[in-house]
């Protein structure tokens, strides 16, 4: 017995050191780079690209909900201007109100679209007094037309008084809240997230109206079924009170066949729709990114004219003045250096008065301005933008 056990130790011992000796002779161990640290093969047209170069070159625009003209607009930025040195990455948004919270709190967001009227909702809605000082508009894209679906008993915005409302939250109630608060209308407003939802209970008879603040045509308002005609689109007159934040518009037959009856036409306002950024210190990488952006973008703004683009382009505008409003400096400095040709009015007050044609003194005239004696540089501006405005609907 013990002979077997001094066996088995010599046996233990001769494999222990078989094994050591077999250690020794093996390879090294390979081991792949940490993942915190890849390995970059930029050779070849397939080689990655460097990180940093990607990311200085990577700007983010927050639109709005699929469907919209908004998020149709950020496709077309990422189709017109992505290239070697700048890629545009268009983010699908709640809504104008929505994305003034994401612009100033989200890291990952450079841009958005918000409407002009939004401000004025921050401050009745959430007491704060002037939220576009932390913001700077970059240029005007589109018109938002309101839209106000009732039944035909309701003729105009002041019949609304007393009634109940469906106010989408990001589409519609931002204006809804701006416009009773200016007209001094009182009404009451059914907050929805759903605004396919929130039409429905107009047309189920639980509601009065339906409000949301768009890009005409609207595809939920156009495809509803109103066989009977009970229900039509309400008109808003052009009230001074409301002439500082919106333009004149219209709605017609040819837009909702199914609302309005053939030839017809309702009066509304629209609202500018801004492509904003937040107030970058310009020393800043993120200054740098959109101002990189924003060079790319007014340099190439005629192809935004040209189809297959959204038709929505032709109502925008890189010098719309802005009430309200002040301009990223890296834009104005574009617009200072370059002087802009057919995009817009010229930028100077000096260039724009020299406007005197008929149809702009029937502007004038139609709009109260021809009264109001000596204009500032930033009225006459906006006089300029509102008459080009004008002409294009006339």
């Amino acid at each position: 017995m013990k002979r077997m056990s001094c066996v088995m130790i010599v046996f233990g011992a001769l494999c222990t050191m078989s094994g050591l000796v077999a250690a020794q002779n093996l390879p090294a161990v390979h081991r792949s780079p940490a993942p915190s640290a890849p390995v970059e093969d930029t050779n070849g047209p397939w080689g990655l690209p460097n990180r940093d170069q990607v990311n200085a070159g990577t700007v983010t625009i927050i639109t709005a909900p699929v469907g919209g003209a908004t998020s149709i607009l950020g496709s077309d930025m990422a189709r017109v201007l992505d290239g070697d040195n700048l890629r545009v990455l268009p983010i699908i948004g709640q809504g104008p109100a929505q994305n003034v919270i994401d612009i100033l709190y989200l890291k990952t967001i450079d841009m958005g679209a918000v409407v002009s009227d939004v401000p004025e909702f921050f401050k009745l809605q959430y007491n704060i007094p002037d939220v576009a000082s932390r913001l700077r508009y970059i240029a005007k894209l589109y018109n938002n037309e309101i839209h106000i679906v009732a039944p035909t008993s309701i003729k105009t915005v002041f019949d609304l008084a007393g009634k109940r409302i469906m106010a989408p939250k990001n589409v519609g109630f931002y204006s809804a809240r701006t416009i009773f608060s200016r007209l001094g209308i009182n009404a009451t407003f059914d907050i929805q997230t759903d605004d396919t939802r929130a039409l429905q209970k107009v047309v189920d008879g639980e509601a009065d109206a339906w409000i949301v603040s768009t890009g005409k045509i609207m595809p939920i308002a156009r495809n509803l079924r109103n066989e009977d005609r009970k229900l039509h689109l309400v008109s808003i007159p052009y009230d001074p009170r409301l002439r500082d934040l919106y333009l004149p518009s219209v709605l017609t037959s040819e837009d909702y066949p199914n609302l309005l009856a053939p030839g017809q036409q309702v009066d509304t306002l629209a609202a500018s729709v801004l492509l904003v950024t937040f107030n970058w210190p310009e020393n800043t990488d993120r200054y740098r990114k959109v101002a990189k952006f924003v060079d790319a973008f007014f340099s190439n703004i005629d192809e935004f004219f040209k189809p297959p683009r959204h038709p929505k382009w032709k109502e925008s505008s890189i010098v719309a003045a802005i009430p309200g409003w002040q301009r990223f400096k890296a834009a104005q400095q574009w617009l200072d250096q370059n002087r802009v040709g057919a995009a817009g009015p010229p930028p100077s007050a000096s260039s724009a008065v020299v406007e005197s044609s008929d149809d702009f003194r029937k502007f004038m005239q139609q709009s109260g301005a021809s009264g109001r004696g000596n204009l500032t540089d930033a009225e006459v501006l906006k006089l300029y933008s509102d008459y080009l405005e004008w002409k294009r609907r006339k």
